[in-house]
């Protein structure tokens, strides 16, 4: 696929289109765009706007604007013109014809960003899996090729067509690939799985919400920090010290955005094992973006694809120490009255996030000592299968399992003749424990 990256300062004019219904977007339309472009290693030396009712079916935008835009790229002497929007081959191709640069849309884009920044092996075989998916129906356009044939002994005549070739080239990889994230997929199940000794948590958001600057706070991890779209594409785990709990696990994934292609989700479904064996997503968002409310929803959007919106999120309201206008953040508090206000750069509000991560925790899952009678080996059974037992003391015929569970499991253990007891966090109303 086109690489943007691979050329130092393109200079790039941006393109937008905006559809009757679309979202409204807040502060400038492209100025999101200008972000992915400079993160690519673009100079930005133009922009171009139109409304319309809907797509040209031809170049997306209509026939005037497009003869606009070719004045405006001779104009800059740009080399690539980067949308805003989704493109299908056809499109790309009658806009390249048209304007006699190369054209990019906001997937391909994204596309670009992942693969210069991605540094680990799984992150790498997610990219490349996302890219191929996304080029495989745009060969036509390619002006590079996967391999190229020399005429030989079988290859006289019209031989096969050098696109057929490629194809079944990009498909082989595609499979192989997915066989690869499989495998890489099982393994961190398992690497996941033998956390089970501690609780984990989760930091998910839109890009550039600062979950890395909080990840070190938090856990001193000293991890690399920068204020860049995608600066984070590696899951980070490590240890966090939570007062009033113990010690957490706590995960940094990759951003969120809107308009995330799907299929660099599904590449990525590795990559976010650690959010969904998350016991708790602490939700980063970045109050000083005018555009917060739409971030909000992209990342719960983005939960949501990947069947996350249902487990227990903490919105956490950072860079407040950023904000111009202090009425914003009452604003953003009026509307998410649960949420908590920080600053990860400087501090501010960190102890009542821990205190809320605290409660949350404890009220979900608690600590518990359950006694019972040595051969009661389908209650051992059940607290294997729903809780993380952490240790077993036997005694005469009697053993006290300590574990931790879900609170709603606690009926089950009582009527499966277990003797509970509470280890640190107090029981609710109808939960109280079974003696000293």
């Amino acid at each position: 696929m086109t690489r943007i990256q691979g050329v130092a300062h393109e200079a790039a004019v941006l393109v937008g289109v905006v559809l009757d219904g679309a979202p409204p977007v807040a502060g400038p339309v492209l100025e999101e765009l200008e972000g992915l472009a400079r993160a690519a290693g673009a100079d930005v030396v133009g922009r171009l706007t139109q409304r319309r009712h809907a797509p040209d079916a031809a170049t997306y935008m209509g026939k005037g604007k497009v003869e606009e835009l070719n004045r405006l790229v001779d104009g800059e002497s740009a080399d690539v013109v980067v949308f805003d929007n989704d493109l299908s081959p056809g499109q790309t191709r009658n806009l390249e014809k048209a304007l006699g640069v190369k054209v990019v849309d906001r997937t391909e884009l994204i596309l670009d960003i992942f693969a210069s920044r991605a540094r680990t092996f799984e992150a790498r075989l997610a990219v490349e899996l996302a890219q191929l998916e996304y080029s495989l129906p745009r060969l036509k356009r390619m002006w590079t090729h996967l391999s190229r044939q020399k005429k030989g002994i079988g290859l006289r005549g019209p031989g096969e067509k050098q696109l057929e070739t490629d194809r079944r080239l990009v498909e082989k990889r595609i499979n192989d690939l997915r066989a690869e994230l499989k495998d890489v997929l099982r393994r961190r199940e398992r690497e996941v799985a033998t956390r089970r000794d501690c609780m984990t948590v989760s930091l998910v958001g839109y890009t550039n919400a600062g979950k890395s600057t909080l990840l070190n706070l938090l856990t001193g991890a000293g991890v690399l920090t920068d204020d860049a779209l995608f600066s984070t594409l590696d899951t980070r785990t490590r240890r966090w010290q939570l007062p009033g709990w113990g010690p957490v696990l706590l995960s940094d994934t990759v951003g969120f955005i809107r308009g995330l292609p799907h299929h660099l989700i599904a590449s990525f479904k590795a990559t976010l094992e650690e959010a969904r064996q998350a016991h708790l997503l602490l939700h980063v968002a970045d109050t000083a973006n005018p555009a917060v409310y739409e971030q909000i929803g992209a990342a719960y959007r983005v939960l949501e694809e990947i069947h996350l919106a249902t487990k227990d999120t903490i919105l956490v309201l950072n860079k407040t120490d950023a904000l111009d206008d202090r009425a914003r953040l009452g604003g953003l508090l009026d509307r998410y009255p649960n949420a908590i206000a920080i600053s990860a750069r400087s501090g501010r509000g960190v102890d009542q996030l821990a205190a809320a991560v605290s409660e949350a925790l404890s009220r979900t899952f608690i600590d518990l000592d359950v006694e019972m009678a040595a051969g009661n080996g389908r209650l051992l059974a059940y607290l294997a299968a729903h809780g993380e037992v952490f240790s077993r003391q036997y005694q005469d015929s009697r053993v006290v399992v300590h574990c931790r569970i879900a609170r709603k499991h606690l009926g089950r253990i009582r009527q499966q003749q277990g003797v509970v007891r509470s280890r640190g966090g107090a029981l609710a109303e109808g939960e109280e424990g079974d003696g000293p």
